[in-house]
């Protein structure tokens, strides 16, 4: 509900407060319970595989689950589209695919962790729910979260999905070597189905309710909307040069000698905390310079983490400590680029169809990071970190360019608009 019709309808303010709490609350519950089951599948499953016996080759299979997050666009349109429960269009949608995962979860105890083919029809059943969830959670997200709120959704998405990194990864672990993999994953099951609390909650009002569509939701209608087209080009270009850099991170820090322990700090609890801290500290940067003003700080200080990189690989930097710090403040920095990518998303997402258009974006941005990640290797390969590393702080530093001109654009048309 915006302030105007709050005003109108005479809520008072405490009470509009109060439900601006419980929906940041109903987020993060939502939001930690579709983050959960992903980082089971990947922290927790393969380590336990490896150590017992499965060929490493067989565990990267488990990669392929992660496809239905790339490519949920494809059916955004129809959970746009559809009502399937009389409790609420998003509700209608989050209740039986929350559902749905935990039982899927549970179903694991029923197979053996060495069993390959079972673990990866369970996965897959997980991944397509969990994803279905995240649509219909966007959308309501988009259409709830008053602009002014916006970041600090974004940054309790940003922080739920860093518990989820606990929970779904250490904590899995932890468990299974205490107690072993049935009583880990029934455990795991209970505790993604405890958000379902946050369904009963969850509001559907005016402003979250289906209403008379415009247009019929479809991939379509998002290309026909310029503003939306024009965040699209930046949603596949400011994240290019990441990928280049964090697949190849771990092994360069392997490389330059690193323990192994000390690199499973950096990646684990530590980015955990980066991504919490950094989430928050991106939520109140947007609300003080917008989306736009902080992700161009971002950029340029992610695209001085890159060169920081190149040069230590070049050997005109040296020392451990400058490698960490750099590495470090890179997590931190690409957890505060999600808060400000997504509150972009959600302010050009249309009221008719705020899943598709949200998730189209949401899945750019990741795709065009995992084409990064891909290439990355193979570069190394051919011609080495320190050729890698510079390519990835050019890159960085044009998509730096071109969303100042993109951002510069929308603004114009936005301007243009309001002026007829």
């Amino acid at each position: 509900m915006t302030d105007l019709a709050s005003q109108a309808s005479g809520v008072p303010i405490g009470r509009r407060d109060s439900g601006r709490l419980r929906l940041f609350a109903v987020l993060a519950g939502l939001y930690l319970a579709q983050g959960i089951p992903g980082y089971l599948l990947v922290a927790a499953v393969p380590p336990i595989m490896r150590e017992l016996g499965v060929s490493r080759t067989a565990i990267g299979m488990l990669a392929v689950l992660m496809i239905p997050l790339t490519v949920k666009f494809l059916w955004a349109p129809l959970v746009d589209r559809i009502r399937p429960m009389a409790i609420g269009h998003r509700r209608g949608w989050i209740l039986p695919t929350q559902i749905g995962t935990a039982l899927a979860i549970a179903a694991l105890a029923l197979v053996d962790p060495t069993d390959l083919k079972a673990i990866f029809a369970i996965g897959l059943v997980i991944a397509i729910l969990t994803s279905t969830q995240d649509i219909a959670t966007d959308g309501y997200a988009t259409l709830a979260l008053r602009q002014e709120d916006r970041a600090m959704g974004n940054a309790i998405q940003g922080g739920a999905v860093a518990f989820s990194v606990i929970i779904g990864g250490t904590v899995s672990l932890l468990l299974y070597g205490w107690v072993g993999w049935q009583a880990m994953v029934l455990t795991i099951a209970a505790i993604s189905a405890l958000p379902l609390i946050a369904i009963a909650f969850m509001p559907e009002d005016i402003s979250t309710r289906s209403a008379e569509m415009k247009a019929r939701p479809s991939l379509s209608s998002f290309l026909k909307r310029p503003e939306a087209v024009t965040v699209l080009m930046i949603a596949l270009t400011y994240r290019a040069s990441e990928g280049l850099v964090k697949s190849m991170e771990g092994s360069y820090l392997v490389d330059a000698g690193l323990p192994l322990s000390a690199i499973g700090y950096l990646s684990g609890i530590s980015a955990a905390t980066a991504g919490i801290a950094g989430s928050f500290i991106a939520a109140l940067l947007v609300r003080r310079s917008g989306a736009g003003g902080t992700l161009l700080l971002l950029g340029a200080l992610r695209t001085v983490c890159f060169l920081l990189f190149a040069l230590h690989a070049a050997g005109q930097v040296t020392g451990m400590w400058t490698l960490l710090g750099a590495a470090g403040f890179q997590t931190l920095i690409r957890y505060m680029e999600i808060v400000a990518l997504y509150s972009l998303f959600m302010a050009v997402s249309s009221k008719d169809q705020p899943g598709t258009d949200f998730t189209i974006l949401s899945c750019a941005q990741i795709i065009i990071y995992l084409v990064g990640s891909m290439m990355a290797g193979a570069i190394a390969d051919r011609v080495g970190y320190s050729v890698l590393f510079f390519a990835a702080t050019l890159v960085s530093g044009l998509a730096v360019v071109l969303t100042v001109h993109l951002l510069s654009r929308l603004a114009s048309k936005r301007s243009e608009q309001e002026a007829t």
